[in-house]
């Protein structure tokens, strides 16, 4: 694509100018918008989510259908007899199509299959996989569900079709069954593991021929895209051209590419302004006796791949190693925690708050705790006033598709400061060359690089954040829709 700067009045533009007749559908797990219940009233949320800000404005230029489970508890109140809601409620644009799956589905389909079975194998986060038959089933069906749906929306129309995520493996497949004419294309927002892990998982045909199904198949990385290729070469008698990059099987291509996920670079930027941001850096500052110290964070769901628990390792390490900052660091660790009725994610909370308990006691005085816990549903104004507040902020992914943290705080980063440390196995790296990259399980030498970051002069935090607000910039999320749209639109139209 050109090298202008996309946003989304741009990014409109181009879906109203490119779709022409087609129906645009967009198929995820998450809807773009939840109506849940408030005392008697009903109230309709969007949920903070990279992919609802990168694709809400081209449902809305092109007046298409997004299909999702609803979730909300007054989802199904105002819903039509076709389980149809326009939305956004303000001024509607497009048309939201509600699924219903029974809780013993959502159990097997996401807890299940897409959570502990395809999560684990392909974040290589040394948690095995659990791979139950049932749990395969319940994901075979719930993707058969959601075919029908669509199939349904569409109603004979021509149509393109982008499907979300790990969640639905064969849906692309079970469309094009039944209407080879739809363009589909499919953006996979974990990472893919080399052939030799998933060769692991049981299903591992199924899986890639209904991938396959697409017409365009999307990675966050080069990286991702070469080991789906290499997976097919070993796994199915496709034809594999490495490079042009795409997959022939069954009679028909598929294009494999990367399209590095981004944020709004200009809305963070301007919410890090506000002053409800700067009150709240000041009631922080307060709280948490923060004036004239050293502020590292950590800003993630509680999830084993996020590398929490090396990251605290490598703090521990560092107090100990570099005794002469032990009341001038403060170390903050934020993020809600996550998939708690999965036994690995429990273990994995349980090792982290024993772990931060053990810092605090063996460092922290009366008048000095080097950890806070903030593991609770925090508002945008205190996520937006940490990153603000941060000298230095951790990404310690110890595998991560892209990890959208790192973008966050660098597009914060109004004052054109603070350090980022960032893990060389996080997919973001590639555009970040100007973190201090680390191995998240070499701990002295991740201590090394917190002390590196607290020492960095001025004048060179400057020059590498400046550097990656640039990037963030010109590649924003946007820029990630429309690359993802103008190519589904191109291959369209062959």
């Amino acid at each position: 694509m050109e090298d202008l700067k996309w946003d989304e009045d741009r990014l409109y533009q181009l879906v109203q100018e490119k779709l022409g007749d087609y129906l645009f559908l967009v198929v995820s797990n998450r809807e773009p918008y939840i109506h849940s219940m408030s005392g008697k009233e009903i109230i309709c949320n969007r949920p903070v989510s990279g992919l609802t800000e990168a694709l809400d404005p081209v449902m809305r230029a092109s007046k298409g259908t997004w299909v999702a489970y609803g979730s909300g508890d007054a989802d199904r109140t105002v819903v039509d007899s076709s389980n149809r809601v326009v939305v956004p409620l303000e001024k509607p644009e497009y048309t939201l199509r509600r699924v219903w799956l029974t809780d013993d589905e959502v159990a097997g389909f996401y807890l299940g299959f897409s959570n502990e079975g395809l999560w684990p194998l392909c974040h290589v986060a040394f948690v095995s996989p659990t791979y139950r038959e049932t749990d395969w089933d319940t994901y075979k069906r719930v993707n058969r569900i959601f075919a029908e749906a669509v199939l349904q929306e569409v109603a004979g129309r021509k149509a393109m079709v982008l499907v979300q995520d790990y969640h639905f493996a064969l849906l692309s497949r079970l469309i094009k069954e039944q209407r080879p004419d739809l363009t589909v294309g499919q953006f996979w927002h974990i990472p893919w593991p080399s052939h030799e892990i998933f060769r692991t998982c049981p299903w591992q045909e199924e899986i890639l021929d209904g991938l396959l199904g697409n017409d365009l198949l999307g990675f966050h990385t080069q990286s991702y895209c070469h080991n789906l290729l290499a997976t097919v070469e070993h796994t199915l008698k496709a034809n594999v051209d490495h490079n042009r990059s795409t997959l022939t099987y069954r009679g028909k291509t598929t294009l494999v590419q990367p399209f590095p996920i981004s944020v709004d670079f200009d809305r963070l930027s301007q919410e890090a302004g506000n002053e409800a941001v700067e009150r709240e850096m000041e009631s922080l500052r307060h709280e948490f006796d923060l004036a004239g110290k050293y502020v590292g964070v950590g800003m993630d769901r509680m999830d084993y791949t996020k590398g929490i628990l090396e990251r605290l390792q490598a703090l521990d390490k560092f107090f100990e190693n570099f005794p002469d900052y032990r009341g001038k660091v403060v170390f903050i660790q934020a993020g809600m925690p996550s998939r708690t009725q999965i036994d690995s994610y429990q273990k994995s909370n349980e090792r982290i708050d024993n772990l931060a308990s053990s810092i605090n006691s063996k460092y922290g005085n009366e008048s000095w705790k080097p950890l806070v816990m903030m593991t609770r549903q925090l508002t945008l104004v205190t996520l937006v006033a940490l990153r603000r507040l941060a000298n230095f902020c951790v990404v310690s992914s110890v595998h991560d598709g892209m990890n959208l943290v790192a973008k966050e705080y660098v597009s914060s980063r109004i004052d054109v400061d603070g350090v980022l440390i960032l893990s060389q196995f996080a997919g973001a790296v590639d555009e970040m060359p100007d973190a201090l990259l680390i191995n998240p399980y070499a701990i002295t030498e991740f201590a090394n690089q917190i002390k590196k970051a607290v020492e960095m002069p001025e004048m060179e935090r400057r020059r590498r954040m400046k550097t990656m607000r640039e990037t963030v910039s010109n590649h924003n999320i946007y820029w990630w829709g429309a690359s993802i749209v103008s190519n589904l639109i191109s291959i369209a139209r062959v």
